[in-house]
């Protein structure tokens, strides 16, 4: 199986994964991932179908993509939240985040867009702390880098 590595950052120093997930999604009965496929992972961890949203057409038998997005997001950072809380000797128990991540149509090239919202909730903290400590958690997080920054990707197109 294929692991990218990125290029070297500016300090030259290269990306070094610490862990790599690794996941095959097929098309089920209507050889469409998205709409009918199935994603498994390779220490069978995840095995789910994959459905398409009512609000699409589908019939929500099944999670879609932009929930496991939205919940790989909202873990990340609340991950990312609570070790910068612990840092600062504060309690991240009551730490909630919610995603949503909206599907539409790119205005740029009239194909897809994603736009995730997430809302942190931290009962018990004063505002200014939590909004300090959030872009601390923000400027951790790799999927809130990927979503403002974006990232290296490699996608290998294999013929005949």
């Amino acid at each position: 199986m294929h692991d990218p590595v990125a290029p070297p950052a500016d300090d030259g120093h290269a990306f070094k994964p610490l862990y790599t997930a690794h996941v095959t999604v097929s098309g089920g009965g209507s050889s469409h991932g998205r709409a009918t496929g199935r994603a498994r992972s390779s220490d069978g961890a995840l095995d789910l179908g994959l459905r398409v949203p009512r609000e699409l057409g589908g019939d929500t038998t099944g999670p879609n993509p932009e929930q496991l997005f939205a919940a790989a997001f909202a873990a990340c950072l609340h991950g990312a939240l609570s070790l910068v809380a612990r840092r600062h000797a504060l309690d991240p128990a009551p730490i909630t985040i919610e995603a949503s991540v909206a599907f539409g149509r790119d205005p740029g090239d009239g194909g897809y867009q994603l736009r995730p919202d997430l809302v942190v909730s931290w009962p018990g903290v004063e505002r200014e702390t939590a909004a300090r400590l959030l872009a601390e958690a923000t400027a951790l997080c790799p999927y809130s880098k990927l979503t403002s920054q974006g990232a290296p990707s490699t996608i290998i197109r294999i013929t005949g």
